[in-house]
């Protein structure tokens, strides 16, 4: 675990606060439906993003790398997102909208934005939408992005990167038995692929998104879908961005857009994730940033004082062997669900998953404590022992991007720390001073990587 830790670790918000400080959820009207947008940042500039497949706004920001990934949008334009109809917060059980539909809604949420003209992202599937309101209304596009987006789904002689209708029908078959687990994300984003945190929003996020017929009956009109011939009216400035290991749609596919629309921009950026906000995501952002505005810039950082808590699971591997692999995937989620219940009940904010434990973050070192405890006395009912360092120190805060020689110490002192027991530095001991909390001198330590010699203290009841 403690070689896990880098010089950089990314800060999210834990489930409920993450939803808490993500930007209010309004509705826009389309005829007789609603539909739901969200509006973040302030920026010269409008940007509507347009994400393919399904959507959920809010389930959206429960994970940290998809809120990262909006706020450095965000950071140098006025976001404008939504759910489709047919999709998360928006109107449901209204059937596969059409791409004239889908239009209708991206214009329906930019007048009740208000945004007059406005830059398109089009994420996968969503560069359908974005590529059409482009092409009819050219007025209100400052500019168009396509982002693994595609012009057609279905094999054809003169597009033969398309897949074909058995193939189709077996990945809805596979689609159906599958919908509730993280499907697909193996092909969507291998490097998150194994990753248990990433897993399990995922399948949640498909969940809230829509039901498994919604999906069907989406995959069937999207096969029927051809927008080529669409592609020569779009006339404003356009990008088409790729990552070149995308094993959902190739490269072939984003060359085709950018042949068949005027002036289109291709960059085609190393990596496999087909999912924007998994793989290097500043690289791509700097892309869209750049095109936009002319210059690439990454987001202003802050030294802010904070209390890191590092936990670990004892004798995991041990258990893993114990118990096998599929059990101790659920335990794994069980204590998961453990650690961001009582991080959100003491205030506190996730910075990252370790294989078998977290790296936390609070603004004082007594809520800090008292979260550990609860945690520890929690997990043992699930027949887990966890053990827990804690350090008080400057860090650099960039957007969600944490880092700091706090972050480093506290992750060596946990890894001095008994079976069951919770572990501080000096700093920390200093400042819950009056709290009621007591401790036993542990001696000094020196800690792996790090100057010095370092008194430790174990809190004790």
């Amino acid at each position: 675990m403690i070689a896990y830790l880098q010089s950089t670790v990314e800060i999210g918000f834990v489930s409920g606060i993450r939803t808490a400080m993500a930007p209010r959820t309004q509705y826009a009207k389309c005829g007789n439906l609603s539909i739901a947008y969200q509006v973040l940042g302030d920026g010269p500039i409008d940007l509507v993003y347009a994400q393919g497949w399904v959507s959920h706004l809010e389930y959206a920001w429960e994970s940290p790398d998809y809120a990262r990934f909006f706020r450095r949008l965000a950071n140098f334009s006025r976001l404008i997102r939504f759910d489709r109809r047919g999709m998360g917060l928006s109107d449901r059980d209204v059937g596969p909208a059409t791409i004239e539909e889908r239009v209708d809604d991206i214009r329906a949420v930019m007048d009740a934005a208000g945004s007059e003209r406005a830059a398109l992202l089009g994420v996968s599937e969503g560069g359908y939408m974005a590529a059409m309101f482009a092409a009819t209304h050219p007025e209100r596009t400052a500019a168009l992005i396509l982002c693994g987006s595609y012009a057609r789904q279905s094999w054809a002689p003169d597009y033969p990167w398309g897949i074909t209708l058995e193939d189709r029908d077996a990945w809805n078959t596979l689609m159906e038995e599958n919908w509730g687990e993280p499907f697909e994300l193996d092909q969507a984003a291998p490097s998150m692929a194994k990753d248990e945190a990433a897993r399990s929003w995922f399948g949640a996020y498909l969940r809230y998104s829509a039901s498994p017929g919604a999906v069907r009956a989406l995959n069937d009109l999207s096969f029927e879908v051809d927008i080529r011939g669409v592609l020569p009216s779009v006339q404003v400035p356009t990008l088409v961005l790729h990552r070149s290991g995308d094993r959902w749609h190739s490269v072939p596919e984003a060359q085709y857009l950018a042949d068949h629309i005027p002036g289109a921009k291709l960059v085609v950026l190393p990596g496999d994730d087909h999912l924007p906000w998994w793989g290097d995501q500043e690289r791509l952002v700097g892309e869209v940033q750049e095109f936009l505005t002319g210059t690439r810039n990454s987001p202003p950082s802050e030294r802010v004082l904070l209390t890191v808590l590092v936990t670990d699971i004892v004798g995991s591997t041990e258990k893993l062997a114990a118990i096998g692999d599929l059990k101790w995937k659920e335990t794994l989620q069980a204590h998961d669900g453990v650690v961001r219940r009582e991080l959100k009940n003491f205030g506190g904010q996730e910075v990252n998953r370790t294989g078998d434990g977290f790296v936390l973050a609070f603004t004082g070192p007594t809520r800090a404590i008292q979260c550990a405890r609860a945690i520890i006395q929690e997990l043992s009912r699930l027949g887990l022992t966890m053990r827990a360092g804690l350090h008080t120190g400057e860090c650099e805060r960039r957007e969600t991007d944490l880092s700091g020689l706090a972050v480093h110490v506290a992750s060596r002192i946990c890894s001095n720390a008994s079976p069951g027991s919770i572990l501080v530095s000096n700093t920390v001991k200093d400042l819950v001073v009056g709290s009621g909390i007591g401790f036993i001198d542990q001696g000094m330590y020196s800690l792996k990587g790090v100057p010095g010699e370092w008194s430790l203290f174990a809190v004790v009841e």
